[in-house]
């Protein structure tokens, strides 16, 4: 051990696992294991407690999950830097933990050498992914922004009659329905623009271009 050694602390709820981790970093210059917790809450604890620089941490754990001892740590210590390290690779398990400010994202079944180099580069406070969870960040990034829900034909109508100044009941007896449907229709028209009156939806359906002069 030096001064530079890297002090790691393994928190997942598996003894086995922690062992063979443990095993990994000890056979490997510039690292000290200086703990392993079963859970989130011990984690966070003893990463405050003995001066962690990177917590090498499971998501799915009893007590206090990954994501939660993530967002406690960023608060109690921030310089703390964390590799998540779990099996399970889905939107509901990367996001929170990317979001809760993990910093690298690696899955269990990831070679020993990429581990280690990956501990190296979350200490540097660098981001080190699995290629299926980069994946996974890239094709949100990339995922257009889903459209406004679109005005059905029968309520396009109605708007374009309420542009012109038409009242609620002119509305009805020109489109052959009752007033009380116009009203419904205006309701889901407010809805869908975002809008909170008879102005503002048509000034945002002049802006969204569904009504021309």
């Amino acid at each position: 051990m030096t001064a530079a050694d890297i002090r790691l602390l393994i928190v997942d709820d598996h003894p086995i696992v922690r062992d063979g981790l443990r095993a990994v970093f000890e056979r490997e210059p510039g690292f000290e294991v200086v703990g392993e917790a079963g859970d989130g809450a011990q984690g966070v604890e003893m990463a405050v407690a003995l001066n962690a620089d990177v917590l090498l941490m499971d998501l799915r754990m009893p007590r206090m999950g990954g994501v939660e001892a993530i967002k406690l740590l960023a608060k109690r210590s921030p310089s703390v830097r964390v590799l998540v390290l779990t099996t399970f690779d889905s939107d509901a398990d990367v996001l929170p933990a990317i979001e809760a400010g993990a910093t690298g994202y690696l899955l269990k079944d990831a070679p020993r050498e990429e581990l280690v180099r990956a501990v190296r580069a979350a200490n540097d406070g660098e981001s080190v992914l699995a290629p299926s969870v980069a994946r996974r960040l890239l094709g949100r990034v990339r995922a257009p922004a889903a459209p406004a829900e679109a005005l059905t034909d029968r309520e396009l109508k109605v708007l374009t009659l309420i542009a012109t100044g038409t009242t609620n009941r002119e509305a009805a007896k020109q489109l052959f329905i009752s007033e009380a449907t116009v009203k419904t229709h205006l309701l889901h028209i407010y809805a869908k623009l975002g809008a909170r009156d008879r102005a503002a939806a048509v000034s945002e359906a002049y802006k969204r271009g569904l009504l021309t002069s």
